[in-house]
């Protein structure tokens, strides 16, 4: 039963709820990284209309998987979801807008006299492809890098002054802005980026029956493969030299410790070994392709997306867990958040894991519902009978 459960142990699986949630984000991100190349593969408006229309089955997945991984934030670990969305504003606005403009464009593109027409829509989603990869790469990051704000639970007996009673307070100048200026988070929002796209062109060699596509798609793979390697690279190994916010089991004091993440991935093995499945995958997935564009031109989307899962994956728990401060602050070490300060009571914790046993229900239902929209590769002809278009 949840209930013989320690609190610590329902925090532990709340964070890996959550992280699960943000790796399966990640990974249906290729939506976005597909809109950024409609006019790179889509020479005509035929073509165009197979790419958006593809992607159009797809872009409710990524949203509705958005709002799951925040709303679970929300529950498990509020106080992170009040510090980073009450301070970190103008982040997550911007992430917002991205994602508004993009349902607005997959509903009225095609929409009989629209005023605005195709092409302005399809302005719309390339600014959802790369604001939404980047901004939530960056924010991501600063799991690793560090935010600039301060609580105090005391603040909310606070009853005069100017200043409100909160308990989290956001120090820094541009209220989230300005993780996207440090190159550390910004590699890491390259990264994704550039992920995206990779994954878009995989999942599109998948479904897509046009030759003359096809060709552009495998050459786009390989421009875009590299700088996603060199990026990925370049932030794994800058976050495993860093220092990082260790956090003193008996006290909670949190200090820096040199090597801390490099440390988290040896005495966790399994994280380790995650990750490096996960990056193998990735990585295979992308190679066989190229390598062998005939025979294995459809299956790396499914080697690179479980790779993407397992690595993203990996990348959470090692923020997380074994005494790391998952929200550091760097402006006061010691409001820095971890899974046990900022997490939700034990009743509420026990509550929703009883919930959490429908979550494979609602993985089975999303793979059906996959699988009977991708019952066939699309293409002209399917687009012609196609009651309704994107």
């Amino acid at each position: 039963m949840i209930e013989l459960f320690t609190h610590i142990a329902l925090q532990q699986y709340w964070w890996m709820i959550v992280s699960l949630l943000g790796a399966i984000l990640v990974f249906l991100m290729f939506v976005q990284g597909g809109q950024t190349l409609i006019y790179t593969i889509g020479k005509t408006d035929d073509e165009r209309s197979i790419l958006v229309n593809l992607l159009g089955r797809k872009w409710e997945f990524t949203f509705t998987t958005l709002v799951t991984f925040g709303g679970a934030f929300f529950a498990s670990f509020p106080l992170f979801y009040s510090t980073s969305f009450g301070g970190a504003y103008w982040v997550w606005i911007l992430i917002l807008f991205a994602f508004i403009v993009q349902a607005v464009s997959y509903e009225y593109r095609s929409k009989a006299g629209n005023l605005l027409g195709k092409r302005t829509y399809e302005t719309f989603m390339l600014l959802n492809g790369i604001l939404a990869p980047v901004l939530i790469g960056t924010a991501v990051a600063t799991f690793f890098t560090g935010s600039q704000f301060s609580v105090n639970l005391m603040n909310i007996t606070r009853l005069t002054g100017e200043k409100m009673p909160i308990i989290s307070e956001w120090t820094g100048p541009a209220h989230g802005l300005e993780a996207a200026f440090n190159p550390h988070n910004l590699l890491l929002g390259l990264t994704v980026l550039f992920l995206s796209r990779v994954l878009a062109l995989l999942y599109f060699m998948n479904r897509i029956n046009h030759a003359a596509m096809m060709e552009r798609i495998k050459k786009q793979l390989v421009i875009n493969a590299i700088p996603f390697v060199v990026f990925f690279l370049s932030f794994v190994i800058w976050t495993l030299l860093s220092p990082g916010f260790a956090v003193n089991p008996g006290t909670g004091e949190v200090s820096m410790e040199s090597y801390k993440y490099l440390h988290n991935m040896i005495q966790m093995p399994f994280v380790l070994i995650l990750f490096l499945i996960g990056v193998a995958l990735v990585l295979l997935g992308i190679i066989r392709p190229i390598a062998y564009f005939e025979k294995c031109s459809t299956k790396g989307i499914w080697g690179a997306g479980i790779g993407t899962i397992l690595t993203v994956f990996a990348l959470f728990l090692l923020a997380g867990f074994n005494n790391t401060a998952y929200y550091p602050s760097t402006y006061d070490l010691q409001s820095s958040l971890t899974i046990g300060n900022s997490s939700s009571s034990y009743y509420t914790l026990t509550v929703m894991s009883y919930v959490s046993l429908l979550v494979p229900f609602v993985i089975a239902y999303i793979w059906i519902a996959w699988r009977s929209i991708d019952n066939k590769k699309i293409d002209l002809e399917e687009l012609k009978n196609e009651t309704h278009l994107y």
